[in-house]
């Protein structure tokens, strides 16, 4: 009812403005004024109020500033999360200098140069010094800030190196939600297509290819290990969707067909933050930044910071794809049979794998 009574009253407004202003016309036409004729008085007018309006403009943007400026970016949890804060900082602080000025003058030259009838105005068709100074200057400036941003962005992209020992981590993007799954000792992921999807299989793994056996599939939150390298992969299964993670400055496109990439190393466990955010229920999170569909919103799945000791523990615990009981050589017998029945045409005993 209240929001009906909103509309009704909004909309009466409307029509008492347009019906006042067609009062102002015809006093305007009875005196022998056009309502379309600018007057000195309105130069003036306009003049005046554009100190007034600079003023509130900018009184405007600092009180934005200040009340919300803290929710501009939460506190940075990765290796590479201070450089992504220096070159936000950075593009800020050459950036907002020059946003202060250019409205400075704007407002300045609209005010000091309304029009007069008694003034005529200079004609100055060109000036190489001005042409030069507008064109140079910015091009030096923003060329210093995309070689930083590039640099960095290299850093960040480039794939970890298996020395650094990382934690290989795929996810899988889908409508919606997400599925983590952690490479076993092999340090490789199994085949996985979507062709193959189908009952408890979500991501399409081939169940004859023995990298895989040793994955583990987790749902509804993933671990990581504070202070060791993480190396990411991503996947997506039906529309392009984004992998966010803003405490880590971690933002990655997920592509049906092709797989992306991004590495970082977090640096503050979830106890940790809990303490510095002085929020007892906080959660690192993954979120999709691409509206990808109705239920985009709740797209974002749980991410826990811990000690490499409860990483392993809790790592161990996870179920593997396909564990096989038995030695290496059990694994390599296994896998030379579903191979010759797969070749032969049989699919009892992938069935029964499955």
């Amino acid at each position: 009812m209240l929001d009906l009574l909103i509309i009704v009253s909004v909309v009466l407004g409307i029509i008492a403005l347009a019906q006042l202003i067609k009062v102002l016309e015809l006093a305007g036409q009875a005196r022998g004024e056009n309502s379309w004729d600018v007057t000195d008085r309105d130069n003036k007018t306009q003049a005046r109020l554009m100190p007034v309006f600079l003023v509130v403009y900018f009184a405007s943007i600092i009180y934005q500033m200040v009340a919300w400026g803290k929710y501009l970016l939460p506190v940075s949890a990765s290796a590479h999360g201070e450089t992504i804060d220096n070159l936000m900082m950075t593009s800020w602080i050459v950036i907002f200098p020059v946003f202060i000025l250019t409205h400075i003058l704007l407002f300045y030259f609209a005010w000091k140069y309304s029009y007069d009838k008694n003034r005529k105005a200079e004609f100055f068709p060109h000036s190489n010094k001005l042409e030069l100074l507008w064109t140079i200057v910015p091009t030096v400036v923003l060329s210093i800030l995309i070689l930083y941003g590039l640099n960095t962005w290299n850093n960040i992209t480039t794939p970890v190196s298996q020395e650094e020992d990382p934690v290989l981590i795929e996810l899988y993007a889908y409508q919606f939600g997400w599925i983590a799954r952690y490479a076993g000792d092999d340090r490789e992921f199994g085949y996985a297509n979507v062709r193959n999807i189908e009952g408890v299989n979500a991501l399409g793994m081939d169940s004859t290819d023995s990298k895989g056996w040793d994955d583990k599939i987790v749902r509804a939150e993933f671990h990581l290990p504070v202070n060791r390298p993480v190396q990411f992969i991503f996947r997506a299964q039906d529309v392009i969707h984004s992998a966010y993670m803003p405490h880590f400055r971690a933002q990655m496109n997920c592509v049906p067909g092709m797989t992306t990439r991004f590495g970082y190393t977090p640096t503050i466990t979830t106890s940790e933050m809990k303490g510095i955010t002085q929020n007892d229920e906080f959660n690192y999170i993954l979120l999709c930044n691409k509206i990808c569909g109705a239920a985009h919103y709740n797209m974002q799945m749980d991410i826990i910071v811990e000690s490499a000791e409860d990483f392993e523990a809790w790592l161990g615990e996870q179920k593997e794809f396909l564990p096989i009981d038995g030695s290496p050589k059990a694994l390599e017998v296994e896998s030379i049979e579903v191979q010759e029945e797969a070749t032969d045409g049989s699919a009892s005993t992938t069935a029964s794998i499955n």
